[in-house]
């Protein structure tokens, strides 16, 4: 299945610029949202599906998390994940199904490995990353219910991603927790580095994929796909 037009949601960042270029070089038609874009907002999130008409809606926005111990988190740190990522997939989900977007179109919701082991530096990081898992199902259910011919699917990166400001500090902070550079964590940690790029590349070719091939949420590697059925 082609992408002919897509949106990137969080065009941004590493991840949805990388995701921009690879869909841009496979001829896909896109329309990159950054920061001008209030994604948080019922209102322009209806604007932009209506702007896109797209076969494929990457959700790549969120906030960085304050990285320290709980007790040194305000409430208001704590949850900012909370108020950002997991409202704007809210809000692209439901205006997702409330257009609804053509039968055979992908919504990608961006989550993270944090949510299926905790992450206990960065507040309610892990918790808000494991509720995009569950939208991403709740969704696809409500979908399936309403014959609406939506797929949903929360991409878990299950590994920092290299050469980003979420990742360099999480390697920082967790490294310095064992004496070590964020360098030495990320190498001791992963065997080969998950990049931006490799995330887009994912990301784009579960968008080809018919509504039916693969599973709601899906960890992603330096070595590549697999389904979560945690």
């Amino acid at each position: 299945m082609s992408i002919e037009r897509a949106l990137v949601i969080g065009a941004g960042g590493e991840v949805g610029r990388a995701t921009v270029a690879a869909l841009t070089a496979a001829g896909t038609s896109v329309v990159a949202a950054g920061r001008e874009r209030d994604a948080t907002d019922p209102e322009q999130v209806r604007a932009l599906l209506a702007e896109a008409d797209p076969d494929l809606v990457v959700v790549a926005a969120g906030a960085r998390p304050h990285m320290a111990p709980i007790d040194e988190h305000t409430w208001e740190s704590f949850s900012e994940i909370w108020d950002t990522d997991v409202r704007i997939a809210f809000e692209v989900g439901r205006a997702a199904l409330a257009l609804p977007l053509r039968p055979g179109a992908t919504v990608v919701i961006l989550s993270s490995g944090a949510g299926l082991g905790g992450s206990p530096l960065s507040g309610g990081y892990a918790g808000a990353k494991r509720m995009q898992m569950f939208q991403a199902r709740y969704l696809q259910q409500t979908s399936d219910l309403r014959g609406l011919g939506l797929r949903f699917v929360a991409v878990v990166p299950q590994q920092l991603i290299a050469g980003t400001p979420i990742g360099e500090a999480a390697a920082a902070a967790y490294g310095a927790e064992e004496g070590e550079t964020a360098e030495v964590y990320l190498a001791r940690r992963f065997a080969a580095p998950l990049t931006p790029a490799g995330v887009a590349h994912a990301v784009v070719e579960l968008g080809a994929l018919r509504p039916d091939d693969q599973a709601t949420v899906l960890g992603v590697t330096a070595d590549g796909v697999q389904a979560i059925t945690a």
